[in-house]
């Protein structure tokens, strides 16, 4: 009798508390992966870890529809026992992942990658499994109480995703790590207190555990980047060592000195060029880079190099401009507007740990051209940085500016690998120029530095989104108003608001022959112009430029081996130059070196979605085979296939049109956050007013809010999300429900189903992105989601 009336406390009981703490340490882990990830390898995996997750989830629907005798049995302590492996594989598997040699530079032509990238994609699940184990086990166990126990998961999520966010600006990633190790040991011992019964002495065990993870080493638990990283290379010069580094939600800066073989960072630097730059600091960003930290003693001879670079030629058009630079990193733009006698230079630069070595830990070195609006020593320019991301300062000022520089953000050798392939870029889109031509004086220019690519495909992509910016602000000959000239390395795009006069051009020729750099494109260029100092097979860049700014534009674009298509905040992808109908040749030119001319994001995006649909069909054609099999041995037939039909069904779409709208949305409100990891937390928090409404809206409130604080930007940015995301949070604990009341049995299984549609959506809403845009993306979701509710009631009938 007293164990029956402890089975029925306990009935009358789901451990709610344990279930928000697990699932605010896996949305915790999640972020932290996708912020690991970044540093460890290149921050497009970000997506793949979502889709891990995910597959995490749908396997634990699997292994519960196995199992729902045993917890019906057994819940306490298979919860426990479960949500403290949670903490252990948490470490664990993140530790092996590190171990497997998967290298996305090699997955072309290395068939083993596809199978370390398989394992690390397993590895990485087995924590989510854990957790969505957990959740799913109490769905199973308390019956009628789906709402109930949905509602803790939700909040236990949203104070996850916010809450690691938060633990990053004041821990170690290591230290964030033991966290939620730990807080997975606490869910179990919650979740014993909470439905355990009369014992209670068991839930010590688990606190015990939860103090383990601060026993391991540092080193252990320690990111280990990839040996491909510009940050590892650098290091492998002998004597090169890290000599300050800081970590936050924003990347991991690492600021490097090599004082046997010295550090010399000058892109594009004239072949000619007599002169060289003085020591330097290499400063690397999620040891992505470098770019320089240029040791500055006042003299203004030593930055002479600064003018041998295709970067220098605005200020030869422009006399004592003022100056905005976007992206000014460690100052390098900066010290080259100073030499050139800028009046005035505004800095912007996104990461404020940057700003604080340049004008702090390391202000005698850089020569003070970070103080505090004052004039750097030895020049008559003024500076003043400010902390804002690039899009947003922009559109909050109300200056123009005489010359508004685009610094060279990235590395060469990622942007040559495509390793930025699937970052959204809103730096380099059609509204981006159009922002940026409104901020400027009569005559002002904008400046636009990049790599030189072969065949070329950088630079293309932002010609062609200077020539519809223009052509969108009623410019009737956009020609006019641009030139282009090329080193051997870099080539510098310059708009102008106003046309290019003769003086201009005679002054661009003089500039570009005194530096034996290329002529690209001027109004009125001839052919034979091209091509002169640093040689290639053909004239590749003047003939894409003249076809673009040519009646034949359209054509060039479609017929062009590369997808050079402006960018847009729609599709955001600048670095996606990939054509399906461009890999046969490229994979016959492998002996040749032709691989590298494909983004290895893109090809990695691909495989994981392969492997995240295998995976999917066999999560849910074993839980559905298992449940057929307990059918047959019943003892009355009862027909379910319709039923399981309509589950699969409306599970798939539910799972499909959320992943769609949370990664759609994820990608969309990096331009209004500045930054992925706020973008994620957010959106992950809650999903938008109305899609319909956001479509119909984002536009006006990004131009007009970018300006704001971080603080007040993720307000508005979850307060328009919130509405969106409690209409979107219905459907599956309604649907849920409703498969109990007709089979409880099914309910694991629409559980696994939902993220198994989830781990491919999640991979296939990117990929969808880049190809057809956020708006189409939400809108399918939408779709989805009417569809979900036409397939109607699935229970099956009584007898």
């Amino acid at each position: 009798m007293a164990a029956a009336r402890e089975r029925a406390s306990v009935a009358a009981a789901p451990p709610v508390i344990a279930v928000s703490l697990i699932s605010s340490a896996a949305l915790a882990y999640e972020i932290l992966l996708m912020r690991l990830f970044s540093v460890l390898l290149w921050h497009h995996f970000a997506y793949m870890i979502i889709s891990l997750a995910l597959l995490g989830y749908a396997a634990s629907g699997a292994f519960v529809s196995a199992a729902q005798g045993a917890v019906e049995r057994n819940f306490a302590p298979l919860f426990s026992a479960t949500a403290a492996a949670f903490g252990f594989s948490a470490i664990g598997c993140y530790l092996l992942a590190q171990a497997v040699p998967f290298n996305p530079l090699e997955i072309l032509w290395d068939p083993r990658q596809s199978f370390y990238l398989l394992a690390v994609y397993l590895l990485l699940a087995l924590p989510f499994l854990c957790a969505g184990a957990c959740i799913c086990m109490t769905f199973s166990r308390w019956r009628g109480m789906t709402s109930h126990i949905y509602s803790f998961d939700i909040i236990g999520a949203g104070a996850g995703s916010l809450g690691i966010v938060a633990l990053l600006f004041v821990l170690s990633p290591q230290d964030a790590l033991r966290v939620i190790a730990a807080l997975g040991s606490v869910s179990a011992a919650v979740a014993w207190l909470e439905c355990g019964g009369s014992r209670r002495w068991p839930a010590v065990l688990p606190i015990a555990l939860a103090g383990l993870p601060w026993l391991l080493p540092d080193a252990w638990i320690a990111p280990a980047m990839s040996p491909y990283k510009g940050l590892s290379q650098s290091l492998r010069v002998p004597d090169a060592r890290v000599v300050e580094q800081r970590f936050s939600p924003l990347g991991l800066v690492s600021v490097v000195e090599s004082p046997r073989i010295p550090l010399r960072h000058a892109p594009g630097l004239s072949l000619s060029a007599s002169v060289e730059p003085p020591p330097q600091l290499g400063v690397f960003i999620d040891g992505e880079g470098p770019s320089a930290l240029t040791r500055f003693d006042g003299r203004r001879e030593s930055l002479a190099y600064l003018d041998q670079m295709t970067s220098a030629l605005p200020y030869h058009l422009l006399r004592h401009p003022r100056v905005l630079v976007l992206g000014a990193g460690a100052g390098a733009d900066v010290l080259q507007a100073l030499y050139h006698g800028a009046a005035h230079i505004d800095a912007v630069e996104l990461n404020p740990q940057v700003v604080e070595l340049v004008r702090h830990r390391f202000a005698n070195y850089a020569g003070g051209i970070y103080s505090y609006g004052t004039a750097a020593a030895g020049t008559s320019g003024t500076v003043r940085v400010q902390v804002a991301e690039a899009r947003g300062f922009v559109a909050a000022s109300r200056q123009r500016h005489d010359l508004i520089q685009v610094a060279l953000l990235d590395s060469f050798s990622t942007s040559s690998a495509g390793l930025h392939a699937l970052s959204e870029n809103y730096l380099y889109t059609v509204e981006a120029v159009q922002d940026a031509l409104r901020h400027l004086e009569p005559g002002g220019l904008l400046a636009i530095t990049r790599w030189v690519t072969l065949p070329p495909r950088d630079m293309l992509k932002v010609l062609a989104a200077a020539v519809v910016a223009l052509r969108r602000s009623g410019v009737v000959d956009p020609a006019s108003r641009i030139a282009l000239v090329r080193s051997w390395q870099t080539s510098t795009l310059l708009v102008r608001n106003g046309v290019f006069e003769a003086r201009d051009i005679a002054t661009l020729k003089a500039f570009c022959r005194e530096r034996s750099f290329d002529l690209a494109f001027y109004p009125g260029m001839r052919p034979e112009e091209a091509n002169r100092y640093n040689v290639v097979e053909r004239p590749d860049l003047f003939d894409a430029a003249t076809a673009l700014l040519g009646p034949g534009s359209d054509a060039f674009l479609r017929d062009y081996k590369f997808n050079v298509a402006p960018a847009t905040d729609d599709k955001p992808h600048f670095f996606h130059f990939f054509r399906w109908r461009s890999l046969p040749e490229l994979l016959s030119l492998k002996e040749q070196g032709g691989l590298p001319l494909l983004e290895w994001g893109y090809p990695v995006l691909v495989a994981t979605l392969a492997q995240a649909v295998l995976a999917s069909l066999l999560l849910i054609a074993v839980p559905a085979a298992w449940i057929t099999r307990q059918r047959a041995g019943e003892s009355r037939r009862v027909p379910v296939a319709r039923p399981r039909r309509r589950v699969l069904f409306y599970f798939m779409a539910i799972g499909f049109a959320f992943m769609f709208i949370e990664i759609a949305f994820i990608q969309k409100f990096v331009l209004f956050l500045s930054h992925p990891l706020y973008a994620v937390a957010t959106v992950v928090l809650a999903i938008c007013v109305s899609a319909a409404l956001c479509l119909a809206l984002l536009s006006w409130l990004f131009q007009h809010a970018m300006g704001l604080p971080d603080p007040a930007r993720i307000a508005i940015s979850a307060a328009l999300i919130a509405p969106l995301a409690f209409f979107m949070g219905m459907p599956f604990p309604l649907g849920l429900a409703s498969v109990e009341a007709g089979d409880a049995r099914l309910v694991p299984w629409a559980w696994g189903i939902n993220g198994c549609a989830s781990v491919t959506g999640a991979v296939l809403a990117t990929l969808l992105a880049i190809h057809v845009g956020f708006t189409s993306v939400v809108i399918l979701a939408l779709v989805l989601y009417g569809a979900a509710a036409a397939i109607g009631d699935w229970q099956a009938p009584a007898g």
